[in-house]
């Protein structure tokens, strides 16, 4: 079977850059219709963002976010892996396990938080957690998918040779479900950076982008509202556009021959 083509080299940073144009022309337009207190233009958030990056209030937050987003992500791939390879061998645990995560991500990330609040208390724990949740879903699902593809053959050649459940693990599907792990691993950074933004713009304390964003919705500050808002794009594509893609590619290169 014949792989998709995907663009490389030039040409896919010049798509990147006229999707960005793109949205940058629509934002612009909708700032000229609309009176500069609701819509401020692309100049007046640039240079609002330029400001705002050397308050070290800003800075701190920022820093904040991203250590939880961090912290929540590794575990979140950590234990999606973990799971997922172990549904590759325990058919009846990849069973249950599919069947609890089909019920539980079918719940908004957001809506875990006032449970994780009382039972856990105002912290970086909740958000920590709530994010972990939501990126666990699509990393240990993707894997899991693609434990089913491995070929028969391949487990029972590995079994014959005396492989144990710990040696198919890491010499047969592990190597064969590394393209589908890493798609899970973007799915689940895209699932991970939207609960941080929601969880800490609902739960309100201390710093954070969302908190942030919130802030300045609260105060009917347009101009911080659409600075927030690029920052967290910006943050967002350079994540999984240059360092998830060329993590990506390097650890699929045949796939780009």
């Amino acid at each position: 079977m014949s792989q998709p083509r995907r663009l490389t080299g030039p040409k896919k940073y010049l798509a990147v850059f006229l999707a960005v144009l793109f949205i940058l022309l629509i934002w612009q337009v909708a700032a000229w219709s609309l009176p500069s207190f609701l819509m401020p233009g692309i100049p007046t958030v640039v240079e609002r963002l330029f400001a705002t990056v050397q308050e070290p209030a800003f800075l701190d937050g920022l820093s904040g976010s991203m250590s939880r987003l961090g912290t929540a992500y590794s575990f979140a791939l950590l234990f999606g892996i973990g799971f997922g390879l172990v549904g590759g061998v325990l058919f009846f645990f990849r069973e249950i396990l599919r069947s609890a995560i089909v019920i539980l991500q079918s719940i908004p990330s957001i809506a875990w938080v006032p449970l994780f609040l009382i039972v856990m208390g105002f912290g970086n724990l909740p958000i920590i957690v709530v994010v972990a949740l939501s990126a666990f879903f699509p990393m240990a699902l993707s894997v899991m998918n693609a434990t089913e593809s491995v070929q028969p053959v391949h487990v029972s050649a590995a079994r014959v040779m005396g492989a144990s459940r710990w040696q198919l693990l890491r010499r047969v599907y592990l190597p064969a479900v590394m393209p589908e792990l890493i798609t899970g691993a973007q799915l689940a950074f895209g699932n991970a950076w939207r609960a941080l933004i929601s969880a800490e713009m609902l739960i309100g304390f201390g710093q954070g982008l969302g908190r942030s964003l919130a802030y300045s919705g609260e105060i009917a500050d347009m101009t911080g509202v659409m600075m927030n808002i690029l920052v967290i794009a910006i943050l967002a594509t350079l994540i999984d556009q240059v360092i998830l893609e060329k993590f990506k590619q390097r650890m699929l290169r045949y796939q780009y021959v």
